[in-house]
């Protein structure tokens, strides 16, 4: 049986076409492959990634040490640690445990996410920040002021 060079010409456009949205549909996944629980590089707290409208925030969800030891002096032992070192007044008394620390990142694909802050409650700054995925298990985090340069960065695993 012959095909027509048509039909053989519409098959091969249909390919492409699908091909097309495939690789399109697989781009669009990636944006979301950030989202869930990532343990800090000293595995000592845990952070949840999640969408805030169109862009990725992140929260501190768990904490090897979610309260204040019996010798402290920055706060009641045994109560939970609270966000002291933060430059707003009203912020000093809301707890490390549910703490928004990554804000307003944006998927700039090629498994990077750009444009967002990245808030440190040990010292109570705020960082110009970036994210790359660099396999499903490990995300790498810069801080830096003013150019990527002037910085430093931190390893998440799942």
């Amino acid at each position: 049986m012959l095909v027509s060079k048509s039909k053989i010409g519409q098959r091969i456009l249909s390919f492409f076409v699908g091909l097309v949205i495939a690789a399109t549909a697989t781009h669009a996944a990636g944006s979301e492959d950030i989202l869930g629980v990532w343990n800090t590089e000293g595995k000592d707290a845990e952070i949840m990634i999640y969408k805030c409208g169109v862009k990725y925030c992140g929260k501190i969800v768990w904490s090897k040490d979610p309260n204040y030891p019996a010798d402290s002096k920055e706060g009641t032992p045994g109560t939970p640690i609270l966000d002291h070192n933060n430059p707003n007044p009203k912020m000093r008394k809301s707890p490390i445990i549910g703490l928004q620390i990554l804000y307003d990142f944006v998927f700039a694909g090629d498994d990077l996410w750009t444009g967002g802050k990245i808030y440190n409650p040990d010292n109570g700054k705020t960082y110009s920040g970036k994210m790359t995925l660099v396999s499903p298990r490990q995300l790498n985090l810069r801080g830096f002021f003013g150019i990527s340069l002037l910085g430093g960065t931190t390893t998440w695993t799942r």
